[in-house]
């Protein structure tokens, strides 16, 4: 919190290093095992944790799916038009968001989204059939660039085919904090179909109320 003009931010700094180590993980060469490995000592030990700070002592993992090889897929894009104003209900209030185009998946199509903010970025959350039960009830995320998750998630393969593999599917923020805010999955992003594959739930019981809303 800043408390004066002269005053060094390094809640700031911290959040500019969390960024870089999230994308230096994601552009990595380690395999998932070796990911969710480095993924777990980020959340164990850096300041900007979205862990809540008397959740992190006792920190033994992040639970999640055994890998599914099916769960990741090549998937053609199809065109999409259009905008969508999300409120993220926290400080960035109502963010912009433009189609790129929608994804055929295995389980169902989802949107692919560009982030209309400074420098941009492509988002894809998503919504499945084990919310609420198995994984988080507001739904998970495959990718948030501007939040540094370049690839493994979702690889741009051409001009309109990308690489999806939800075995990266992870949870937002706010799953483990109601101090964070997080924009969740739009209707046109929630599949029927299950997805057994990502993150688990960090809060079982909590998380059955987000799923009914």
């Amino acid at each position: 919190m800043k408390i004066g003009a002269n005053v060094l931010d390094v809640e700031d700094l911290d959040l500019a290093d969390w960024r870089a180590q999230v994308a230096r993980l994601y552009l990595s060469d380690v395999d998932l095992a070796g990911f969710r490995a480095r993924r777990d000592e980020l959340f164990a030990n850096h300041p900007q944790s979205p862990l809540p700070i008397d959740e992190r002592a006792g920190f033994a993992g992040l639970p999640y799916f055994p890998p599914d090889p099916a769960a990741a897929m090549e998937a053609t894009l199809r065109p999409a038009s259009g905008t969508l104003e999300i409120d993220t209900g926290g400080p960035d209030g109502v963010v912009r968001y433009r189609r790129v185009g929608v994804a055929e998946t295995s389980y169902g199509p989802v949107t692919l989204w560009w982030i209309e903010a400074y420098g941009g970025g492509l988002f894809l959350p998503f919504r499945d059939n084990t919310c609420g039960r198995e994984s988080y009830g507001g739904g998970r995320y495959l990718t948030d660039t501007v939040k540094g998750t370049h690839g493994r998630g979702v690889v741009v393969l051409g001009a309109s085919v990308v690489r999806l593999d939800f075995n990266y599917a992870y949870n937002p923020s706010c799953a483990y904090d109601p101090a964070w805010a997080c924009p969740l999955a739009p209707a046109e992003n929630r599949v029927a179909a299950p997805i057994r594959a990502g993150e688990l739930s960090w809060h079982p019981m909590n998380d059955q109320s987000v799923a009914a809303s």
